[in-house]
């Protein structure tokens, strides 16, 4: 199995999880030809997509995913926001229920965010193990057993934050937003301390912001905390996902 990043941050979201004969995406929040792309057009291996919340760079192309004959799985809260939820395509998820898409098992669970009905995704896959895809969210308060693989948000450093928007700025209301929305590398660094860590091969940074992160910096310090294989997400990025490492 192998991570595919389509792309990765506020200009747009995407991620597809795919072997041989089968694929995932995860979140649809690019031009759906940029999927079409990253699929070499191969529509018939994909046995769904997944979508967390219903911002533009997480869902824009939700429409055009279910027009291929790919169904779409978000809360019905996501689907309702989306204008989506007429389509015969558009199926609902709730938090803490476990569905089966293929040969992948999904477990979506409730997140913070400033949206309708946002949540994260458990998934497991026999290639894989358990992958934990956690985005848009001020903090997480479950912890999770037997990771495998980790794609994470950290989208800024409060240090950067507090210091490009503190009380002189007169834009401490750009900060409290991202501080209401979105994962720091500081909450990013706390989750994976409270998670073990023995069994998971990639840790994948997402999301980064473009102007309150530091991919070097980001990749160093949690490489430096996990000691595990660090990857910051690119797009065109291919990652081998598999249970070990071999």
């Amino acid at each position: 199995m192998i991570l595919k990043v389509v792309s990765t941050g506020s200009i747009g979201n995407c991620y597809i999880l795919e072997n041989e004969t089968e694929a995932l995406i995860i979140e649809c929040g690019v031009p759906v030809q940029k999927i079409k792309e990253a699929l070499d057009f191969n529509f018939s291996k994909v046995v769904g997509a997944l979508v967390t919340h219903e911002h533009g760079d997480h869902n824009k192309s939700m429409l055009d995913v279910m027009k291929l004959g790919i169904n779409v799985y978000a809360t019905a809260g996501t689907h309702k926001a989306s204008v989506s939820a007429g389509s015969h395509r558009a199926k609902i998820c709730k938090s803490k229920e476990q569905f089966q898409i293929g040969n992948f098992r999904v477990i979506p669970f409730d997140v913070k965010h400033d949206v309708a009905e946002p949540v994260g995704f458990l998934i497991n896959h026999p290639e894989t193990g358990n992958v934990l895809f956690l985005t848009d969210s001020m903090y997480s308060p479950y912890t999770f057993k037997n990771l495998n693989n980790i794609i994470i948000e950290a989208n800024y450093s409060k240090a950067i934050i507090d210091r490009k928007y503190g009380a002189e700025s007169n834009k401490e209301f750009l900060r409290n937003r991202v501080l209401r929305s979105h994962f720091s590398l500081e909450n990013c660094k706390d989750m994976l301390a409270a998670n073990d860590l023995s069994k998971v091969n990639n840790i994948v940074l997402i999301h980064l912001s473009d102007s309150n992160s530091n991919e070097v910096q980001f990749l160093e310090e949690v490489h430096k905390q996990t000691g595990k294989n660090v990857s910051v997400a690119s797009a065109g990025m291919t990652i081998s996902f598999n249970t070990t490492p071999f």
